[in-house]
């Protein structure tokens, strides 16, 4: 199918749980009034690492609706992505009852899975890791679900009665990026009608922060956790873990006009690279990541010159932050000096792989509002990222091209531009 012939994808509801609140306008009054919601860890006692921070969410599955055995067996990455998918639908105004459940996919993206769970069950069948062979007996039955991340998009498809296309897309960091463009595709080649799409991850256990610990990615500010996440700044020393979740429902533009439904954005272009080069290294130049950028934009027939807004990976690490700097310049030249940049890690903290769905919502949420998010805890000016950050205050425009990137663990860079569907063409 030609480009020019492909079906075009809307985004026509959203869910989101992230720190800070609960659902999506909650996220988005967090964003806008450039508050944080890092603090010190209180789901398990953080002492004996050297991060205790993170962007936790005030969570009751209950209370959001889930029965009480979903409440205790569940993971809570998946126990947010039904509640998250529940309210896109909700959203859209979409009835799955009302459509074809062979037309209608699933494609959720996440990097670590059920950490949570599986960490707690190896506390248990270990007795605290005291035991190098392990008593599978006095483990949940649950287990093998823990094990196997397809578990989470097989509850979402069981939400909305999914029996086309559904898969888990597990690329690190971009994940929630990643699992949007597949279900985009999955659409413009008339594999499915309809996608509900996003990312989830509840990655804040022990043996996360054990993890990051090791390499030192995290921020170690713990007796400041409201302003450790400082991304693009000259003092920031590492990424602020976070968690959370968000789900689209994913439309093609025609269905959806047709049904009267709300498009947010259109879903214009996607691309994704791998560097070949390092598990967790990233070059100085920022080639693989402007080579996505570059893609993406030529998918969507647009330039720089087109775009409003770049929502940047931006996660606090002096190598990433260098990094995506040159990205945006080498793909964007002189117009990256133009653009406004801003990361919202730093009021939600890094979520893995759910954060690229997270940074699609704002991006989205941006075009309808017209409002850009600002990068928090910006104070002091980094010589080698010198672009526009959009420092701590919120900036009113009017936007109808965003830019959004991830870059992430295995050396993936991924890039999708949102347009304000009536702009398009």
């Amino acid at each position: 199918m030609s480009r020019h012939a492909q079906k075009r994808v809307v985004i026509t509801g959203i869910g989101v749980r992230a720190p800070g609140g609960v659902g999506t306008t909650a996220f988005w009054d967090l964003l806008t009034a450039g508050r944080t919601a890092t603090r010190t860890i209180s789901l398990f006692d953080a002492a004996p690492f050297r991060s205790r921070i993170a962007a936790e969410i005030d969570f009751d599955p209950i209370g959001e609706g889930l029965s009480p055995q979903q409440a205790s067996t569940y993971d809570r990455a998946t126990q947010l992505a039904l509640v998250c998918t529940r309210e896109a639908l909700k959203d859209s105004g979409l009835d799955p009852a009302e459509s074809n459940p062979e037309r209608t996919g699933v494609s959720i993206g996440t990097a670590v899975g059920c950490t949570t769970s599986l960490d707690r069950e190896y506390e248990r069948v270990s007795e605290g890791g005291s035991h190098w062979l392990v008593d599978h007996t006095l483990a949940v039955e649950q287990l093998f679900d823990y094990f196997v991340p397809t578990s989470i998009s097989r509850e979402v498809a069981w939400e909305v009665g999914a029996e086309g296309p559904v898969t888990v897309v597990s690329t690190g960091c971009t994940s929630g990026l990643d699992a949007v463009g597949h279900g985009t595709e999955l659409i413009r080649d008339g594999r499915a009608d309809v996608v509900v799409c996003g990312a989830t991850d509840a990655p804040i256990s022990p043996i996360t922060l054990a993890c990051f610990d090791a390499i030192k990615a995290t921020s170690a500010n713990n007796d400041d956790p409201a302003h450790a996440s400082r991304p693009f700044d000259r003092n920031r020393d590492g990424f602020v873990l976070g968690e959370g979740s968000a789900v689209f429902v994913l439309e093609e533009l025609s269905a959806a006009r047709r049904r009267g439904a709300h498009a947010y954005a259109e879903i214009r272009g996607f691309a994704t690279r791998s560097n070949a080069f390092h598990m967790t290294g990233l070059k100085p130049d920022g080639r693989e990541m402007a080579e996505a950028i570059t893609a993406a934009l030529n998918e969507a027939r647009r330039t720089g010159e087109d775009l409003h807004y770049i929502n940047a990976h931006g996660s606090g690490t002096r190598q990433n932050d260098r990094h995506e700097t040159a990205a945006f310049k080498r793909s964007l030249g002189r117009r990256a000096y133009d653009v406004p940049v801003s990361s919202i890690k730093s009021m939600i903290g890094h979520s893995l792989g759910a954060i690229g769905s997270l940074e699609l919502a704002a991006s989205a949420l941006a075009i309808e509002h017209g409002v850009i998010p600002p990068t928090a805890n910006y104070a002091e000016p980094d010589p080698e990222c010198d672009l526009d950050y959009v420092p701590n205050v919120a900036r009113e425009q009017r936007v109808d091209t965003v830019l959004s990137v991830g870059s992430g663990f295995g050396g993936f860079q991924s890039a999708a531009v949102l347009a304000r569907p009536e702009t398009s063409s």
